[in-house]
Formats: C-alpha cells, sequence, structure tokens
C-alpha cells in the first residue's frame, strides 16, 4: 500500500509549484480545490516521513546496541512509534469520498410523534450548532419551519469551516454518519400523567456544492414566489419574499422563506438545490452506495432508527457501532466527538478490509 506514497510525492511538489504561482488564486474555486488537496497529500506525506524516520533510527539504534546495551531499550520505544505511525499512514491512504473536503448541509424534519417530535428536531438543531461552535466552524440557518410550541417541523442548515480543515476534519467528513432516524424516548411536555413516549426525527446531511460542482440550465427551474407564513398559519411576511424553486428535470423542490428578502431567499434555496443535486448525481453514478449512504434514510420511520436517545436512563445508543454513554445531557450540548468516532472509526476499519480482501 506504502509504495503509492513516491507518486504522491511528486503531486504534492507540482502543488506546491502552483500554489506559489499568484495566477492560481485568480481563481478562487481552483484555489481552495488545489489546497484542500495539498493539506490532504500533506498529513499523508509528513506521516510517511515519520514512519520512514523512526525506522532508521529504530535501525541505527540496534546496531549501537552492539556497543552500548542502552540503546537496546530505544530499539523497542522506536518500533512502537513506528507502529503508530504505519497505522495512521494505513488510514490516511484509504480512499475517502471525494466531498470529504466540502463543508455540509443539514436538514432536521420532525417525524413520528407530533409536537413533540418537532421539539425534538429542535434539540437536535441545537446539539449540532453547539458541536459546530466547539469545533471553530459557522452555522446558518437557510430555511426554516417552526412548530406552535418552538420546535421545528423542518430546519437547514448550513455547517462551514474556516480555513482549510485536516483531510477527514471538514464538517460533511464528521457529521455524514449523522444522516438517519433519530428516536426520542421521554415525557413529553404536553403528556398530563408523566408517560414516556417516543417519537422520531429525520436528518440528512449531504455536502456543500459550489457553483462549479453542479450545472444547472436556468431553463430548467420554475421559480414561484409566495408569502411566508409561521407556526399555525400565521403570516410574518406581508410580501411575496418566500420561493420555491422546482429542478423540472428531477422533480427535486426546495423552498425558503426565512429572509425578508425574495433575492437572499432564492440564493438560499439554490445552495441546497445544487446540494442535493450533487448528492443525486453520486447515488446515480454509485448504484452500489458507500456505507455512509446507506445509513442515511430518507424516511423517518421510527422502526429504521439509527440511535435511541433515551432521557429517563440520561443514554444514548448508536444501533450501527454499538456506541453507547450514559451522558445524553453533555450530548445534546454539543459532546458529540466520541459517538461520531466510533461511527469514522467503524467505516474505517470496513474500507481497510475491504482494500485488504
Amino acid at each position: 500500500m506504502f509504495e503509492a506514497v513516491e507518486g504522491l510525492v511528486a503531486e504534492h511538489a507540482e502543488l506546491e509549484e502552483r500554489l506559489a504561482d499568484p495566477a492560481t488564486h485568480a481563481d478562487q474555486q481552483l484555489a481552495k480545490r488545489l489546497n484542500q488537496r495539498y493539506a490532504e497529500l500533506s498529513s499523508i506525506i509528513r506521516t510517511w516521513r515519520e514512519w520512514h524516520q523512526f525506522g532508521e533510527d529504530a535501525e541505527a539504534a540496534r546496531e549501537l546496541a552492539h556497543d552500548d546495551a542502552e540503546f537496546a531499550a530505544e530499539v523497542d520505544v522506536l518500533l512502537a512509534k513506528r507502529d503508530q505511525a504505519e497505522e495512521r499512514l494505513r488510514h490516511l491512504l484509504v480512499p475517502r469520498d471525494a466531498t470529504d473536503s466540502k463543508d455540509a448541509l443539514l436538514e432536521v424534519k420532525s417525524g413520528e410523534g407530533g409536537e413533540e417530535s418537532a421539539l425534538f428536531a429542535g434539540d437536535l438543531l441545537r446539539m449540532y450548532t453547539r458541536y459546530a461552535e466547539q469545533r471553530g466552524w459557522r452555522t446558518e440557518i437557510l430555511d426554516a419551519t417552526e412548530s406552535d410550541l418552538g420546535g421545528y417541523k423542518s430546519v437547514t442548515v448550513a455547517v462551514k469551516a474556516k480555513g482549510i480543515p485536516e483531510p477527514g476534519e471538514a464538517p460533511y467528513a464528521m457529521l455524514k454518519f449523522e444522516g438517519g432516524v433519530h428516536r426520542v424516548q421521554r415525557v413529553p411536555v404536553t403528556e398530563s400523567q408523566g408517560r414516556v413516549h417516543t417519537s422520531a426525527a429525520g436528518v440528512l446531511v449531504m455536502p456543500e456544492a459550489e457553483p462549479v460542482d453542479v450545472s444547472i440550465d436556468e431553463n430548467d427551474l420554475r421559480i414561484d414566489v409566495f408569502r411566508s407564513s409561521g407556526p399555525g398559519g400565521q403570516s410574518v411576511n406581508t410580501t411575496d419574499s418566500a420561493v420555491r424553486i422546482t429542478h423540472v428535470p428531477t422533480g427535486i423542490v426546495v423552498s425558503c422563506q426565512n429572509e425578508k428578502s425574495q433575492l437572499q431567499n432564492k440564493d438560499s434555496a439554490m445552495r441546497i438545490l445544487r446540494a442535493r443535486l450533487l448528492t443525486a448525481a453520486q447515488d446515480a453514478a454509485n448504484a452500489e452506495a458507500s456505507v455512509a449512504r446507506k445509513s442515511q434514510i430518507r424516511t423517518v420511520d421510527r422502526s429504521e432508527r439509527i440511535r435511541t436517545y433515551n432521557f429517563p436512563e440520561n443514554r444514548i445508543s448508536d444501533h450501527r457501532t454499538g456506541f453507547k454513554s450514559y451522558n445524553l445531557d453533555s450530548v445534546l450540548n454539543g459532546e458529540l466527538d466520541p459517538i461520531i468516532s466510533s461511527c469514522i472509526q467503524a467505516d474505517l476499519t470496513a474500507r481497510l478490509e475491504a482494500l485488504e480482501s
């Protein structure tokens, strides 16, 4: 597997030259893509060089141990470090989704459970926004439909990294396994007799597409404007500023009403449409969907859950990896790293097994 690094060294040097050329930065989208690839290769080559260096140092210490026994212990330490670098390098060389370096769009929708499900959708939104804050990411709500009690029937949020993140640490790479049905067990605020109810909310995670990623013909779009409304149908805007865009060839429909400006709502709707079209194109190009794709349930069916949030026991369980912990309150406050790491590790293990089989 490591023989492939030799070719990556040449690519890395070529990218370094291109990024040093001011002409490259005249095209910001191109410069961004080159920077992302450069960062990915830099991590691989840095780890590869460490792996080589630890091996050479261990060999030198082994030779010196013939004359000085103190160097014998150093050999074991260096070989252990070499093994750690080798494991990191194997993970870095595993082929990743082409969209792993992208920002993300999350859609959270209420499902079974009525108002309680909408309140839980709001809890999930807060969980993701707090997690994003902890990682230094920015969030922006593109569209939201609130429920009567302050939850969300549907909400779409953009999650953006600052600068060029390390490989595997961009928002989409970290959040893509959050897609699916999330089940909650708790006493609803509307329950007068204290009984525990079960409801569900659905999460869909998409890579945010750049305009260059998806070609959209304006003639394929049907754009309608309408008056936005709030919970219970109460009007919150006296002008036709809400926008609904239908992509006629695919039948995909996107609507946005959060902003007071029709132009801003159209821009937000186009961002969501591009993300949906990119996801649809990836699915069509790869009939045998990846593990990440299979985990994203498009329907909010309570029987096809990926995770359960049990409030009476303060327990959270991920049904794909077997992860379980009793700090639900902390998780809902954004402490998502352990549970996300369990999904990423399971995916890496599966990819490594596929490469080595």
